[in-house]
């Protein structure tokens, strides 16, 4: 079943298509791939979700006290203070059900259930022990309002309350989430299958001997790093060599057990770009000439239910257009709410005099502190698309819209940081 509705929608009537008109036809034109399955909650992490999860219960189920100390009723004390007697000693476990005797005061614990009658909390750094009529007792202090210190049954989630919605791709708080109301499975969408591939006579694999001429795949582990926890499951190819017909029978074969196609390389319309073409005549292929950089050539294609994304080859421009265009197009497939990075308007740390319109640009920005004492966005200082100590070096993207001509230091630019990506922010030893 086709996963891209293709009919025309890449013919706009402009040599290029700009970035946004991109993504939108990413996420309009994209279907879902099908089949769910049940899985544990522990083993969910990354996996898109597939039902609408409620609470059957509120949580916490009961009142609970937030901190140690003393449980008593705030009406036996009217906050002004004083000692209780002691009338017992709750931990946590299975509620109670005595009532608090009127006018003393239970010793409890954080996460016990609240004796029935108490309301009010008091810490226990607050109270002192003492001895009232030769019997243990304590003295609370004054100040408390009534209700201090206490969780109420449901203040986390009430019973009934939507928890999360199907195409939700589930985080470890939203595991805990579902733990905390009693789910041990859910349902979630099978596992996208991707298959990665390299191109070219000239790539080798780190550990291979080298010859001049040739240079090591970092495209390759670029890509496995970011669809790492993504709930796929990805399949590594190597590098297919510069054969028409071997090109042809390995797409060929993929085609048939994958969803998606990964590709590095080979997409523009050089003689030695087999693979695009590959694509063309074994299903449909759409060229995506993008106004953007880097990445200008990135191809889309699809051949019978498989879909092809053809990546640029320089590491730079595969590492933003991965995140630009092959994070929306992930999250459609694998039926996955998608969100577009949040932009910061930050001040400009550079200058920019004269740049081609017509395009969008995305530099490897790098946070920095101004000559005020504020965060404004710097630049990596060369910005050739193959240079992958630039990647290294910044912590996000800046990105420049179509009709920008020119940056002034100062001008406000956005920034994208890589944590929008999903991205760890930069870590170095200094």
């Amino acid at each position: 079943m086709p996963r891209f509705d293709v009919d025309d929608c890449f013919r706009t009537g402009e040599p290029s298509l700009r970035h946004d008109e991109a993504v939108a036809l990413i996420l309009a034109r994209t279907a879902a791939v099908t089949g769910t399955e049940r899985v544990a909650v522990a083993a969910a992490g990354g996996r898109v979700l597939a039902e609408t999860v409620a609470a059957p219960r509120d949580v916490p189920m009961t009142d609970t006290a937030a901190v140690d100390g003393w449980a008593f009723r705030a009406a036996d004390l009217g906050g002004d203070g004083g000692a209780l007697p002691i009338s017992g000693h709750i931990s946590a476990g299975p509620a109670r059900e005595a009532p608090i005797a009127p006018g003393t005061a239970v010793r409890i614990f954080t996460g016990a259930p609240m004796p029935p009658g108490a309301d009010t909390v008091a810490m226990q750094e607050h109270c002192m022990s003492e001895t009232l009529a030769g019997a243990p007792a304590v003295r609370l202090p004054a100040g408390l309002r009534p209700g201090a210190n206490r969780r109420r049954a449901g203040e986390d989630v009430a019973a009934g309350t939507l928890v999360l919605r199907a195409g939700t791709r589930l985080r470890p708080q939203d595991l805990a989430s579902l733990g905390s109301i009693g789910r041990a499975e859910i349902t979630v969408v099978r596992p996208l299958r991707v298959a990665l591939v390299s191109t070219g006579d000239e790539i080798v694999r780190p550990g291979e001997p080298i010859r001049p001429g040739q240079v090591y795949d970092s495209n390759h582990l670029i890509l496995t790093a970011l669809l790492a926890g993504s709930g796929l499951e990805l399949a590594d190819h190597g590098v297919l060599p510069d054969d028409e017909a071997v090109v042809r029978r390995v797409i060929a074969g993929l085609s048939q057990s994958h969803d998606l196609i990964v590709s590095t390389g080979g997409t523009s319309r050089g003689e030695g770009d087999h693979i695009a073409a590959a694509v063309a005549a074994l299903g449909r292929r759409h060229l995506w000439h993008l106004a953007v950089k880097p990445g200008r050539p990135l191809a889309l294609g699809q051949i019978g239910g498989c879909l092809f994304l053809g990546l640029p080859g320089n590491p730079v421009a595969v590492f933003v257009t991965a995140l630009l265009y092959g994070q929306p197009l992930l999250a459609r497939l694998s039926g996955a709410a998608w969100r577009p990075p949040t932009r910061f308007p930050l001040p400009a740390g550079f200058d920019a005099p004269a740049r081609k319109t017509g395009r969008r640009e995305f530099l490897r920005g790098i946070l920095e502190t101004g000559p005020d004492g504020r965060l404004q966005a710097g630049k990596y200082g060369r910005d050739g698309s193959g240079l992958i100590s630039g990647l290294r070096a910044a912590d996000g993207l800046v990105e420049i819209g179509e009709d920008v001509p020119h940056i002034a230091r100062g001008d406000l630019v956005d920034f994208i940081p890589f944590t929008e990506f999903g991205i760890s922010p930069r870590s170095e030893p200094g």
